[in-house]
C-alpha cells in the first residue's frame, strides 16, 4: 500500500480547491504539509489558518519565531521543514552561527538574551516536555506572557507540521537544497 501523496490543484474537490486557494495566496505556494493537509479538507483548513496565524501575526520578532521552528525542524530530524526555514532565519537577522550549530545539535553562542531564552525555553519544551521555572522566567522576561504562549503555539504547530512531512515522506521541494546534517529520517 502506497502512501497518500501531496494533491494537485486539479485533483481536488471544490472544499479542497478553496482551502489550496486560502494556501496559496497566504503563502504563494502549496509547499511542506499542505498537500497532504487536503486529503482531510477540514483539518488542512483549521491546520493552515493556525499556521498563518503562528508563521506571519504573533508578537514575536522574525528572528526569535524562525529560532523556535529551526529547533524544532532539528528536535524532529525534519529536513523539508529545516531546509525550507533556514533562509527564513537568515533573511530575519538570526546569525550563521547559531543556525550551524542548532543544525549540527550543538548548544549556540548567542549575543542576545532573548534569542538564548527561546532556544533554552523550546529545546526544554521538547526534548523534556517540560519547562523548568527558570527557563519558563526567562523565556516571559525576554519575549512576554503572549509571547510566551504563542511561542508555545509555534512549537506545538511545526512539530505537527514535522510530524507530517516525515510520516507522509514529503520531498524537499523543486529547487531547494537539503541542509539539515545527520538527519535520520526520510531522505529523497
Amino acid at each position: 500500500m502506497t502512501r497518500p501523496g501531496q494533491l494537485e490543484r486539479a485533483e481536488l474537490n471544490e472544499e479542497q480547491a478553496r482551502i489550496y486557494d486560502a494556501i496559496l495566496e497566504t503563502r504563494g505556494n502549496i509547499a511542506g504539509p499542505f498537500g497532504i493537509w487536503l486529503h482531510s479538507p477540514e483539518l488542512a483548513d483549521r491546520a493552515q489558518s493556525l499556521g498563518e496565524f503562528v508563521r506571519y501575526r504573533t508578537s514575536l520578532e522574525p528572528r526569535l519565531s524562525e529560532l523556535a521552528i529551526l529547533v524544532t525542524a532539528r528536535f524532529w530530524d525534519c529536513q523539508v521543514e529545516w531546509s525550507l526555514h533556514e533562509p527564513f532565519a537568515v533573511e530575519s537577522g538570526l546569525s550563521e552561527g547559531i543556525i550551524d550549530a542548532v543544525r549540527h545539535g550543538r548548544d549556540p553562542h548567542f549575543g542576545r538574551d532573548d534569542e538564548r531564552a527561546v532556544f533554552e525555553y523550546v529545546s526544554e519544551l521538547l526534548d523534556n516536555r517540560f519547562v523548568p521555572d527558570d527557563v519558563f522566567n526567562a523565556a516571559q522576561e525576554a519575549v512576554g506572557k503572549t509571547g510566551v504562549v504563542e511561542l508555545t503555539g509555534i512549537a506545538g504547530y511545526y512539530s505537527l507540521v514535522a510530524q507530517t512531512l516525515n510520516a507522509f515522506q514529503v520531498p524537499v521541494p523543486k529547487g531547494c537544497t537539503p541542509t539539515l546534517v545527520d538527519c535520520s529520517t526520510f531522505r529523497r
